[in-house]
């Protein structure tokens, strides 16, 4: 995907650092809203996170013990494209821990780390999942779809908080043992998917819900050219655009899993051909939509798609 652009990077100076420094805490605010949520100590641990999906996963397990700053929380706000700034590079000079996406999904935050002067510990998701691109094709990035990856990363966000704050490690241990045992029943939820509708086709618009639907036993028809270009930013070719359609028109799939964050001209046909069609939409977003948590918005997202695949 297009690398987010580095010329901000690049005129971040000493000099503007100091000036924010003065100005007040990063963690209140950033220029397309993140927030630290909650109120915390002094002492709390000082935690970036690329994204609030992240940055929501690291509170539950750190409470009152950590200050949060998540760099994307904006519903509206494509990740893929997002322009670092100064703000944002004064957090991560502060962080203690990081917790990137990793995969090419979120590089700015390794170039600002590069750029600046941090000892944080960095947790790169994607690295944590293990998983790799397969042979010939691409890597899935959206790790956070992935429900097992979700709760090795739970583990390793517990041992980081740890080694920044020892005489609370048990803490974090225990509030991590509470979440994974709350990613369970989403996984029991996929399992019963797979038993009722294993094998059954759907479309995407991107690769954002993957994890989901394959862990449910859902087959994917979209072809690979449009969610791949999609994805990119690029267009689809006529040729590519029609035969995504004819999924729909020739009712070949059971339900359309739309990413509604990077919606456009080429996405919204396709989700119209899938209402004409009478097939259910289920939309899907890359960061907490308001006023949602990560587990209460992935028990949505599982239900929206049991749901519509059952109509």
């Amino acid at each position: 995907m297009p690398a987010p652009s580095s010329l901000r990077l690049a005129l971040i100076t000493s000099a503007s650092l100091a000036l924010l420094a003065g100005c007040g805490s990063s963690s209140d605010s950033g220029s397309d809203g993140s927030a630290s949520k909650g109120s915390t100590s002094s002492s709390a641990i000082p935690v970036v996170a690329s994204t609030n999906v992240y940055g929501d996963i690291v509170e539950q397990i750190g409470g009152g013990k950590v200050d949060v700053t998540s760099i994307i929380s904006d519903p509206a706000q494509d990740p893929h494209s997002y322009e670092a700034n100064t703000q944002n590079q004064l957090a991560l000079s502060k962080a203690k821990v990081v917790i990137e996406n990793g995969g090419g999904y979120d590089d700015f935050i390794d170039r600002m780390l590069k750029s600046g002067d941090s000892s944080a510990e960095v947790i790169n998701a994607v690295k944590v999942s293990g998983k790799t691109a397969p042979e010939g094709g691409e890597l899935n990035e959206h790790v956070w779809y992935d429900f097992p990856t979700v709760g090795k990363l739970a583990d390793r966000i517990a041992a980081a908080l740890a080694k920044a704050a020892p005489d609370d490690a048990a803490t974090f241990t225990k509030n991590a043992a509470a979440f994974k045992a709350k990613l369970k029943p989403l996984e029991t939820k996929e399992a019963q998917i797979k038993t009722d509708h294993g094998g059954e086709a759907v479309a995407i618009t991107e690769p954002v819900p993957l994890y989901l639907t394959e862990a449910s036993g859902l087959v994917n028809k979209t072809p690979e050219e449009f969610s791949e270009a999609i994805e990119e930013g690029n267009d689809v070719s006529p040729k590519t655009l029609q035969d995504t359609l004819a999924l729909f028109t020739g009712k070949q799939v059971q339900a359309l899993v739309y990413n509604e964050q990077t919606s456009g001209p080429q996405t919204e046909k396709v989700e119209q051909a899938a209402r004409t069609a009478g097939i259910p939409v289920v939309p899907v977003t890359e960061t907490l939509p308001k006023g949602k948590d990560y587990l209460g918005w992935m028990t949505a997202n599982v239900d929206a798609l049991a749901s519509a695949l059952d109509k």
